[in-house]
């Protein structure tokens, strides 16, 4: 992985504000009603939401939407440590397919110097 992960996890979010500002009744509907009614504490917390949604966005093979929930799960509290269990949930679902993309997750939070990669 020679790619800077938080490279394009900040070009990410450039390109998401350019959509949104191209496309404001879609933005108004979707970051609204709806993502305020899932992404609010109710029966479960934010954080375990935001850690069943990276579940989710690994077995999808959604980059950009895992390293929005790993990060907003990070802001939320998540250890390193809640996080790979959370990838262990997702790889006992998804086999080596999802595996793979768990590594981006590790890229992830290495790059962001929350874990340390041994050789």
């Amino acid at each position: 992985m020679n790619d800077s992960v938080l490279k394009y996890e900040e070009k990410m979010w450039e390109l998401f504000d350019v959509t949104k500002k191209q496309m404001p009744e879609l933005t108004e509907a979707y970051y609204g009603g709806v993502k305020d009614a899932v992404y609010s504490d109710g029966a479960l917390d934010l954080k375990i939401k935001r850690l069943m949604s990276l579940a989710v966005a690994i077995q999808a093979g959604c980059k950009d939407c895992m390293l929005s929930q790993t990060s907003k799960a990070l802001e939320l509290g998540a250890t390193p440590a809640e996080i790979f269990e959370t990838c262990s949930v997702a790889v006992s679902m998804g086999g080596s397919l999802a595996w793979s993309k768990a590594l981006v997750v590790a890229d992830y939070l290495q790059e962001r110097e929350l874990i340390k990669i041994e050789s």
